[in-house]
């Protein structure tokens, strides 16, 4: 079982990255917390989890040991597969996903691309005895940046998390005219609420 893949940072997406390892080019699905992490560094750790199924062997990756706890804490529940879970992290910090839990705020769970009520609640009765959570759940502090690219990249992560490309573009261009100088996380986060 691979537990981190450490190395030079040969590709990065909002989806996916890829870790150069002695050679070997390591590609892992990422949530948008990850990707903000990584930023611009040039080599990056990241904490791996393998999904193997019949058809296809994915890797996840996660900037830390706590993102990667969450999403195996989320994908335990029936309903809730490794597409979903990363979604969730995206939308949501692993901090807010456990402080939604553990509050049981089924409304903030909710707010997830994908999620019902009938998973969100499905997920508090599951996780909320699992979780184990001492630090009060805080917003985003998103900071403030202008690109004439950021509806592209926020459009093409979207695409690459599984959404069409003509419903992404609409819905990316309505949040970036009514959040004007947001960063690619904020357009990407508020668009997962409305698709």
């Amino acid at each position: 079982m691979i537990d981190y893949v450490k190395g030079e940072v040969a590709d990065l997406t909002p989806a996916t990255v890829t870790i150069d390892c002695n050679g070997v080019g390591y590609l892992a699905h990422i949530s948008l917390q990850t990707y903000s992490a990584i930023g611009d560094n040039k080599t990056a750790k990241i904490y791996i989890y393998e999904s193997v199924r019949q058809d296809a062997f994915v890797l996840f990756g996660f900037i830390n040991k706590h993102e990667r706890e969450v999403f195996m804490h989320l994908i335990s529940v029936s309903g809730v597969g490794p597409s979903t879970a990363r979604v969730m992290l995206s939308s949501l910090s692993s901090k807010e996903v456990e402080a939604a839990i553990v509050s049981e705020n089924v409304d903030i769970l909710r707010s997830v691309k994908g999620i019902g009520i009938k998973t969100a609640q499905r997920i508090i009765v599951d996780l909320k005895d699992k979780i184990k959570f001492s630090d009060e759940g805080e917003l985003a502090n998103l900071g403030k940046v202008a690109a004439p690219a950021l509806e592209h990249e926020a459009v093409s992560a979207l695409v690459m998390l599984g959404f069409t490309q003509v419903k992404s573009q609409k819905v990316v261009a309505k949040v970036a005219k009514e959040l004007p100088g947001s960063t690619v996380e904020a357009v990407i986060k508020e668009s997962l609420k409305r698709l």
